[in-house]
């Protein structure tokens, strides 16, 4: 089973940026589409953005513009630029591997939280 490890969370002002990564055990990282989802209090989880194998990347219209996620398949890692942050954008962050119908393929890490507040 993969292991995700979540890091790069913190507390931003609203307009700060942050960089997250996540690190995945296991060789054939490079075989899938991956994502990042977030999860604000009292709400569902979100998609936010996701790669695919070709680095085709889709966005979360609430962040189209101010995100941007990259991978690096030689560290198994994928990154999510966030810029312009928003206090609506305060949330557990976690990334995943996913399938073409949204289905998640490997157990949830335990993600970083990330707090945008002045």
């Amino acid at each position: 089973q993969v292991q995700l490890v979540e890091s790069g969370g913190g507390l931003v002002q609203p307009g700060g940026s942050l960089r997250l990564s996540c690190a995945a055990s296991g060789s054939i990282f490079s075989m899938y589409t991956m994502a990042w989802y977030r999860q604000a209090p009292g709400k569902q989880r979100e998609l936010v953005a996701k790669i695919t194998r070709s680095r085709s990347t889709n966005y979360a219209d609430s962040v189209k513009g101010r995100f941007t996620i990259s991978r690096d398949n030689a560290k198994n890692t994928v990154y999510l630029q966030m810029n312009s942050l928003k206090p609506e954008d305060t949330a557990v962050y976690y990334c995943n591997a996913v399938t073409l119908g949204g289905n998640i393929y490997w157990n949830w890490g335990q993600g970083t939280q990330v707090t945008v507040s002045s």
